[in-house]
């Protein structure tokens, strides 16, 4: 396995793996919070129309990805902020809407849905040097507002009349979430995929979530344990296809959900002599 790290491709690989696995929990933690764990998922279809765009202009798909996905999101917390219909009808109208539209247009381009593919479901030890650049330069963005802005937007998203009592400008702050979400999405899109990319934001924090007792341990945990999914799930594709053809992206889900698996009975432990503490207190 070290041996793979000797190719460009594989360096390539992993840098994105590491970056994708570090940010994508950052704005999942607090997705997770405003319970919108399938928010990830409506901008990911919204996404797919963005490549499409980018296909028929012969724009980057990628940036084309990015403004669509962003667009998407505001759009969607604008409804929901409105009332004019409930976050899960929205999200609803975004995973067809956008799934939709993207496959109509690529034909349009003159492509077929199998162009999609890469975008869909990630094609990691495919990146380009640009792509790299791409990746990092937006998770760095992600995280570092994630965590710089913390008791902001956690505020916003623990309790929103808390936060308007506080003098938080909630609406501006929901919209910066939406936004990073939108741009997590892209980060995500070439590691995972736009249909999997939501699990590599959400899986992390509920992994994390079994263990942790504070929301900044959470969110710290929780990019801790999308590195290790990340930066695992890339080399065990890796070592398992001299043997069969396996794709980067499901082996790192798949390891995020057996990390999850592994902390729901330590927590529930931990929460068990917790609570015989409080007891013989």
């Amino acid at each position: 396995m070290i041996e793979l790290l000797g190719y460009e491709f594989m360096q390539r690989a992993l840098i994105a793996a590491i970056a994708t696995g570090i940010a994508a929990p950052v704005i999942g933690t607090y997705l997770v919070q405003r319970r919108l764990s399938l928010m990830g998922d409506g901008i990911g279809h919204v996404a797919v129309t963005g490549v499409a765009i980018g296909l028929l202009t012969g724009w980057s798909p990628t940036w084309t990805a990015v403004l669509v996905a962003a667009l998407g999101a505001l759009l969607l917390e604008v409804i929901r902020e409105r009332g004019h219909t409930s976050g899960d009808l929205a999200l609803a109208l975004l995973f067809y809407g956008g799934l939709a539209a993207g496959v109509m247009i690529t034909g349009i381009a003159g492509q077929n849905a199998a162009r999609l593919q890469q975008y869909l479901f990630g094609s990691l030890t495919t990146i380009s040097v640009a792509d790299v650049w791409f990746t990092m330069a937006l998770a760095a963005a992600v995280v570092l507002l994630g965590l710089g802005l913390s008791p902001q937007l956690f505020a916003v998203a623990q309790d929103r009349d808390f936060a308007v009592v506080a003098g938080l400008r909630v609406r501006v702050y929901n919209m910066l979430i939406a936004v990073l979400a939108a741009v997590t999405v892209t980060v995500a899109m070439r590691t995972v995929g736009l249909l999997l990319v939501s699990a590599l934001m959400v899986v992390p924090v509920a992994a994390s979530q079994q263990v942790a007792r504070s929301f900044r341990g959470t969110l710290l945990l929780a990019m801790l344990v999308g590195l290790v999914a990340g930066v695992g799930g890339l080399l065990v594709s890796a070592e398992l296809s001299f043997h069969a053809t396996v794709a980067p992206g499901p082996a790192i889900v798949l390891l995020a959900l057996a990390m999850f698996v592994l902390a729901w009975p330590l927590g529930a432990w931990l929460r068990r002599r917790e609570r015989g503490r409080r007891l013989s207190a």
